[in-house]
């Protein structure tokens, strides 16, 4: 019970890394808030941490809009009373040639991805700050410094979540308010079984990333007693980014 006392907000907490994130902290014994888009999955998934005895609310919110973030904050102070962590899990991409795809779509991308990152870290400080500090964990990506083709509004998004990570620890510092980021490889939140060997062979770790691996960096980053650690980009990849790929 380590978290315990403590109130988390996850971002994009419906699926995937969010929804693992978001039972873990439950489980350490942290008060969560969840928020993701209006869905169904959302609220289902707050009431079976409750009725696991922790203390849960979903907060619907589209990050894209900044008079909803407002809202969701002022509504999470209304239930739990402060923010001690947050964790800007929230994000996608839309995979489309650089000649297809549209300033909306950019401009989406960009709004959810990376402003409704900063909005929410800047919400989420000023709780913190009046509460004598706190720790923001973005998660990031890999695609920060490599690319497939096609994701250039996606990998835009997560280099400037890796660029203002560190603007944000210096900003933020005075105030014992700790920023750092998680780039994540290539994390399966789908049928882990239906990886093929390939898939692992091509890891230097030998595997293929769960979510859990996030959920344990996250929480190495969010530790209270961790506030030496603060800008930092931390790699989760199986060392795929170290490793040279050359065809034969």
């Amino acid at each position: 019970m380590k978290y315990e006392g403590k109130v988390v907000m996850v971002t994009g907490a419906s699926g995937g890394i969010g929804r693992e994130l978001s039972k873990a902290y439950a489980e350490a014994g942290a008060q969560v808030v969840l928020t993701d888009l209006e869905n169904e999955r959302g609220p289902v998934l707050a009431r079976r941490l409750t009725q696991g005895g922790a203390v849960a609310e979903f907060i619907a919110a589209d990050l894209s809009r900044p008079e909803q973030i407002a809202d969701l904050f002022a509504k999470a102070a209304e239930s739990f009373g402060k923010i001690d962590i947050l964790i800007n899990n929230a994000g996608f991409g839309i995979w489309k040639s650089p000649y297809e795809l549209s300033i909306d779509e950019w401009d989406n991308v960009m709004n959810v991805n990376l402003r409704g990152t900063f909005l929410c870290s800047r919400e989420a400080a000023k709780s913190m700050k009046a509460g004598g500090g706190g720790r923001i964990v973005n998660i990031a990506s890999t695609r920060a410094a490599m690319s497939e083709p096609n994701s250039e509004a996606y990998a835009a998004t997560k280099a400037g979540i890796v660029g203002i990570t560190h603007a944000l620890a210096v900003s933020l510092g005075p105030d014992h308010i700790t920023v750092n980021c998680i780039s994540p490889g290539w994390i399966e939140t789908g049928d882990y079984d239906e990886l093929r060997p390939v898939d692992h062979e091509q890891h230097p770790a030998g595997r293929v990333g769960y979510p859990r691996d996030i959920v344990r960096a996250c929480m190495y980053l969010t530790d209270g007693d961790n506030d030496f650690v603060t800008g930092m980009n931390l790699t989760v990849d199986g060392g795929m980014t170290r490793k040279m790929i050359y065809e034969h």
